[in-house]
This record gives structure tokens, C-alpha cells and sequence, in this order.
């Protein structure tokens, strides 16, 4: 879990990081900058991208956004026809840049680049067993410890001394790594995280997400199997399955927020899940109510399913500012609420004397639910009601979500939905079961980890989510 979390000042859940390969293309660094651009909000921290003429070796890692880092002169410093590119949020590792991604090294005149996504669980054992053994770190990520498990065995291949080092390591990993020839994809026997892969003309491509593909005109094949090592190079693609098969683990997270609504993750279009979770939600829930409206963007998909099935009138009644930067000055004590309203503003006309239905795709903290009710207060809504498109999340996540480990989960301190409810300032307030959430998906329960929302977790987690559960006595 990450360190810094109560930095996060939106109070929502973080996003992870996002991938992006491509071997065999004249415009390689190129058309990894602009997949890293459709994959931007999976991590805004830093972003990274490596190429190779199948010679020499080329990087550039830079903080910020990936518009910031890469401008036109940079991505001409980048050439070759194979490259990968990482953006990141820090879920193991402080936010420098030298924790940035893509992590390269130079070891037995080869060049081995490799960039994550997920989070390893034993990462502080492996680290702790790898430096009493004279390994010497370079950074404080997770994802320089399979470089270093790689290490003794590449005099036997990299296939060999991959499938080593990953059979070390315990967790959520979607990985891609680059050599002077090569490009390697692969993801963990769960499959918490999502990892596809395409084709462009006569090129790969490997990606997060699909949304990636279209970006670049690339045509989506499949997703990269659960437990399976893809290495591309001049012969073609070739598919490893050296690991035993598991219970698929799909973080469902994925779906409910973290991925983009135009993505194709987990066989399932996002967007269409979405609205099929308000329709269950709907299902679930219908108070006497005059609009329903979402708190945009991260509402509007179920919001819409909600209204359709219930049949109550959808309204945004809440407009977006787009342009607030990534940054920006802290507000005095006197306007705590400019962060707010800087970014939402509510359309009175519409609103005031109403009763509305707020519907959202999760509550974490709850703290800006709460200013935002107050908003809506301060203009005369009549009443506020809430949906929840996804049940309580109650339970830290190990696995390269930034939930708080912290005691900061609304739902795992507060217990209910109406001391949840007094907590934010509504009328009333409603969670999607368990097994609403699934049936919106049209998958099995058995496809996802649902850890958060029951504690039940697929993998033993670290000591410090342990801690947590007992304190909030969640175990």
C-alpha cells in the first residue's frame, strides 16, 4: 500500500498505473506517448518511455503528466521501432523520480527494461532477502525487485530466468519489459489487473487498456491470459503459460471506476457495465424523488442506468469545470469549500426546492460527498438522496488500489448506512449489494477479488492491512 495516502486530498480511491508497449513499428515512441495519453488517468505522477533500434538502448522519465514530459524534440531522441511507457501513481514507492517507470537496467551487455502495474505483496520480504544477499536497490519500487530476481538466472535465458523471478513474487502484476530485440508481456495467475493485446498493420501492441487501441488505430486481438508470458520479437508472438491455473481474481474495481468508460477490460465493455449496475441499483433503491443526477464524471454511466430503469428524469445538475489544473493553491480556512465548488458547480435553476438522487460510484472517505451536499444544501434542494453503484468499501486494498490503510474508510468506521448517511448530510442513503454489483457484470462472483467490499482476500495481505483489520475490527 502506498505511504503517502493522506495526500490524496480528493478523498476518492487512486488510480494505479498504466502500460504501453509496441515491437516493430517506425513510430515507436511516438504511438507509445500517445497510448500513454489515452491511459493518462490511471497515473498522473510521472511518466516514462523507453525505446531500441534492436541496438541501442534510449530513455526519458519525467514528472508530471504525460503531455508535460514528452514535447516533440524528446520523442525525437527516441528512436526505434520498439519502445514501451509507463504513467504511475505511487502505490509502492514515494513520488520522485527516481521511482518513475519504465525501470532500466544494464546487465550482461543487454539492456532490460520494465514497467508495472499492480502491486507486490511480498515485495518487502523479497527486497529484505535480495539486499542481505548483496543486491544494491536503485529505487524504492516493487518492480525493481524482479529485475534483481531476474539477475542469476539470464546465463540461462531470459524466458528461464523470467519465469524464475516471477515465480518469487506474490500479487497483482500486469508487466512489460523491452530488450534491444524483445518485447515480454505478462500478467499474474489471478488476473487482478487488466493487460490486452492488438495489433497494428504488422506491429504488436500491449496495453492496460483497449482505449489505448483506439487511439492509436490498433485492433484489439485478446486479453493477455492470466498467468501468461507473451514474448515478441522477430519470429512473431509466442505464448508461455509456465504457471499453475488459478481461480481468476479480477479486481471488479476495475469496472466500477478505475478503467475508462470506452475500454474493453475482463471480456466487459465498461460503459455498458456501468449502466447495468444503475439499473440494478434501481432495482434496488427508488426514493420519492424529482431528478436523478450524477456527481460527474466518475457517476454519470450508472446515473444513466438509473434512470432508465426507474424512469426518473436525469438531469446534470452539477457542471464540471475541465480546465482546473492539476495543482493549485490551497484555500484559506474562510473558503474551504473553493476546492469544491471550483471544480463542480451546482445549476440552481434546476435544482433548487427539488429532491434529487445523487448516484455514485463509491464513497471512500466520504469527506468531499459531504462538502458537496453542503453545496447543494446552500442552494435550497429540498432533499438529497444517494446511490452507491457498488457496495461498502470496508476493507483496504493490497493489491495496487489506493485505499486508506489508515482507519479512513467511511463504511469501516461508521458501520451503516444512516450513520453514513449523517456523516454526509442526506436523506437517505443506498449501497448496491454484493450481488446486484456481480450481476451487472453478466460474470460469475468466482471471476473477481471482492476483498474490499468483504475482506475475503484471494491472497494473504501484508502485516499492515491486517493491523487495520483488527483495529476497525473487520476480522
Amino acid at each position: 500500500m502506498n505511504e503517502d495516502y493522506n495526500s490524496n486530498e480528493s478523498g476518492r480511491p487512486r488510480e494505479e498505473c498504466g502500460i504501453f508497449a509496441i515491437y516493430g513499428h517506425e513510430e515507436a515512441s511516438r504511438l507509445t506517448f500517445f497510448g500513454l495519453f489515452a491511459l493518462q488517468h490511471r497515473g498522473q505522477e510521472s511518466a516514462g518511455i523507453v525505446s531500441s533500434d534492436g541496438c541501442q538502448v534510449w530513455d526519458h522519465k519525467g514528472m508530471g503528466l504525460a503531455s508535460e514530459v514528452f514535447k516533440e524534440p524528446t520523442l525525437q531522441k527516441l528512436p526505434g521501432k520498439l519502445a514501451i511507457g509507463h504513467v504511475r501513481y505511487s502505490t509502492t514507492g514515494s513520488s520522485v523520480l527516481s521511482n518513475a517507470q519504465p525501470f532500466l537496467v544494464h546487465f550482461a551487455d543487454e539492456y532490460y527494461a520494465l514497467a508495472h502495474n499492480g502491486n507486490i505483496i511480498n515485495a518487502q520480504q523479497l527486497r529484505q532477502e535480495l539486499e542481505s544477499s548483496g543486491s544494491i536497490f536503485q529505487s524504492t519500487m516493487d518492480s525493481e525487485i524482479i529485475i534483481h530476481l531476474m539477475a542469476p538466472h539470464l546465463k540461462d535465458g531470459l524466458e528461464k530466468a523470467l519465469v524464475v523471478a516471477l515465480s518469487r513474487v506474490e500479487g497483482a502484476y500486469s508487466i512489460i519489459m523491452l530488450t534491444r530485440n524483445k518485447i515480454i508481456a505478462a500478467r499474474d495467475p489471478r488476473g487482478f489487473r487488466p493487460l490486452a493485446l492488438g495489433k497494428l498493420n504488422g506491429s504488436f501492441v500491449v496495453a492496460s487498456e483497449t482505449c489505448a487501441f483506439d487511439l492509436v488505430a490498433a485492433k484489439y486481438i485478446r486479453d493477455v491470459n492470466p498467468g501468461e508470458i507473451i514474448i515478441i520479437d522477430e519470429d512473431g508472438c509466442k505464448s508461455l503459460q509456465p504457471f499453475p491455473v488459478v481461480k481468476p481474481c479480477h479486481c471488479i474495481f476495475e469496472l466500477i471506476y478505475f478503467a475508462r468508460p470506452d475500454s474493453q477490460i475482463f471480456g466487459q465493455n465498461v460503459y455498458l457495465c456501468r449502466k447495468r449496475l444503475g439499473h440494478e441499483l434501481a432495482r434496488e433503491y427508488i426514493p420519492n424523488v424529482d431528478i436523478v443526477m450524477p456527481f460527474p464524471d466518475s457517476g454519470n454511466y450508472a446515473a444513466l442506468g438509473y434512470a432508465e430503469e426507474s424512469g426518473i428524469t436525469f438531469e446534470m445538475g452539477m457542471i464540471r469545470n475541465h480546465y482546473v489544473g492539476r495543482t493549485f493553491i490551497q484555500p484559506t480556512q474562510l473558503m474551504r469549500d473553493f476546492g469544491v465548488r471550483v471544480k463542480l458547480n451546482p445549476v440552481r435553476p434546476l435544482l433548487a426546492g427539488k429532491k434529487v438522487l445523487i448516484v455514485e460510484d463509491s464513497i471512500i472517505r466520504g469527506t468531499t460527498s459531504r462538502n458537496r451536499v453542503e453545496n447543494l444544501r446552500g442552494i435550497g434542494v429540498k432533499e438529497i438522496h444517494m446511490g452507491i453503484s457498488c457496495p461498502p468499501t470496508t476493507h483496504p486494498c493490497p493489491y495496487g488500489i489506493d485505499f486508506s490503510s489508515k482507519g479512513e474508510l467511511l463504511a469501516a468506521k461508521k458501520g451503516n448506512e444512516k450513520d453514513i448517511a449523517d456523516f454526509i448530510g442526506l436523506d437517505s442513503l443506498h449501497y448496491l449489494t454484493v450481488e446486484g454489483m456481480v450481476r451487472a457484470t453478466g460474470m460469475n462472483e468466482d471471476c473477481f477479488c471482492l476483498a474490499c467490499y468483504t475482506g475475503n482476500y484471494p491472497l494473504a495481505p501484508p502485516e499492515a492491512i491486517n493491523k487495520f483489520c483488527l483495529e476497525q475490527k473487520l476480522l
